[in-house]
This record gives C-alpha cells, structure tokens and sequence, in this order.
C-alpha cells in the first residue's frame, strides 16, 4: 500500500500536529514549523522540540515534511525580499534539523519580469547561500514545480534540473513534485501514457532517485492553464483515473504522498487519503 497523509496544523503548539495527523489517518505528515504568513519565526521552545519528537517516535509516522511559508521569494530581483527571503530558508533548515526533520520543501518564486533566466541564478545563489548559512544540517531541500503562472521559476522539469547544476551541495537537493501544478503547467497526468513520460522524463533529466516526495493534489483548472487550484483526489480535472495511474506507478509507490487538498462539505483531510487508498489498491 502506499503511505499517504496530509498537511496538517501547528496551532496551539508543534507538537500537536502529530496527534491531528493520527486523527487524519495519515502515515506521514507535512507542517508549517512556524507562521507561514509571516516574516518572524520565534525560537524553537527546546522542551517543545523535545515532545514533536517524541510524539513522532512513538506515533510510528514518517516522513515529516516541512514547507517553506508563503512570503520568501528566492527568485525576487528586489534586494530586501530576496535577502530576508535567504535567510528564511537557512532558518528553516535549522529548524527542521532540531526537528528531526528530513524534508524541507521550497517553492521557487517568481522573478517579476526580470525573466527566468535571472531569477534562476537568483535561486541558485539563495539555495547556495542558505547552505552555507545553516550549515551542515542532515535536512534535504526539495524543489518543488510551479504551475507555470506568470513570471514563476521551475515550472518544468529542464527548469528544476537546470536550477540543481547550479548548486553546490547537490547531494542536500530533491524534488518534490506536485501534480496539480505538473498539470497547471501542461503535463497530462490522465493517461498511463502521460504518466509515464512525466517521470521518465525526471529519470531521465534529473533522476528519481532525487524524486522523493509528491504533493497529491487534484487540480480546478484546465491542462496548461497556469493555474495553482487544488482541488479534492478525483473530483478535478486530472480525474479519477489520472490518479488511478499515478498510483500504479513504480515510482509513486514507495514515496511519501502529501495530499493538500481543500477541507469543505465535500471532502475533508480524512476523506482525501481514504480516496487514495481506493485508487492506489483498485
């Protein structure tokens, strides 16, 4: 079977998630470690730290995710965003280091008409930057693919594979492929023929070994319409089936699957992973 869960809450106390995680039926989880809406992070509590890890030994659940808040921009061409944006991310791998938290996932940015190229470099120099910052941490940083909005960086797969040949420590850097964006971004994942030329296209530019996790996410857009709307497992536009066959996959099978997907009157986190569970097994 495969392992699924889903992003859950922080509030109240870190630790906490770990519980909300059980309730979800997840066996693996992503987090926010801190206010993703804001620029400060207040020090970890080290008795906090301390219980979140704990609480996750005994759980059983792994691998924990973090993700990057919302406001750094890796790519901006704007000096204060982009410096406060490098040290967000070496402050975030020095969090999920004292977490003990494998996986750190980055969103990209967008570089504001200064075209992709630059913002590009600009990324390459941030990831480069907040290595050296953070310093050796045991904390792998994914990568994760746009959905090809205006002015984004790393919508497709050459994108993400240029961006890691120019970082350092490449062996620090993964993917964390998102199949609402994949499709946003014009990758049909409806069909086992499109399933199977999105990741053999990965192994072949980037190699799956560096794919380590997917965010499961159905999409309300159409193929190639650029836009970042989740939508529940199979009630959007890559459907069902698409996710029937992305769940057969040999690549998808073993890795961590992050469902982060809407909670209304349709669905919530529960009923998202119980609907992967269908699919993965029919």
């Amino acid at each position: 079977m495969v392992l699924v869960g889903c992003h859950v809450s922080i509030a109240g106390s870190i630790d906490l998630a770990v519980g909300r995680a059980l309730d979800a039926g997840c066996d693996t989880f992503q987090i926010f470690s801190r206010n993703p809406r804001g620029w400060r992070a207040k020090d970890l509590d080290p008795g906090i730290v301390d219980t979140f890890r704990a609480a996750v030994s005994a759980s059983g659940l792994g691998p924990i995710v973090d993700h990057m808040p919302y406001l750094p921009n890796p790519a901006s061409p704007d000096a204060e965003i982009y410096e406060k944006s490098v040290a967000a991310l070496a402050g975030e791998l020095r969090r999920c280091a004292l977490l003990e938290i494998p996986y750190l996932v980055t969103h990209l940015g967008h570089h504001r008409g200064a075209g992709t190229d630059a913002g590009q470099e600009r990324v390459i120099a941030a990831v480069n930057r907040a290595f050296s910052e953070a310093g050796e941490s045991g904390v792998m940083l994914l990568l994760e693919n746009t959905a090809g909005e205006k002015n984004s960086v790393g919508t497709t797969v050459a994108d993400l594979r240029r961006i890691m040949d120019g970082i350092d420590a490449k062996e620090r850097v993964g993917i964390c492929f998102d199949t609402c964006h994949a499709f946003a971004a014009g990758y049909d994942l409806r069909t086992p023929e499109g399933v199977d030329a999105v990741f053999a296209e990965l192994d072949d530019r980037i190699d799956l070994s560096r794919l380590r996790v997917v965010h499961l996410n159905d999409c309300k857009g159409d193929l190639g319409s650029g836009l970042d709307r989740h939508e529940h497992i199979g009630l959007g536009s890559i459907g069902e089936e698409g996710f029937r066959h992305i769940l057969h996959h040999s690549a998808v099978r073993s890795l961590p699957l992050i469902c982060e997907t809407p909670v209304d009157e349709r669905r919530g986190d529960a009923g998202n992973i119980a609907k992967v569970r269908e699919l993965a097994g029919a």
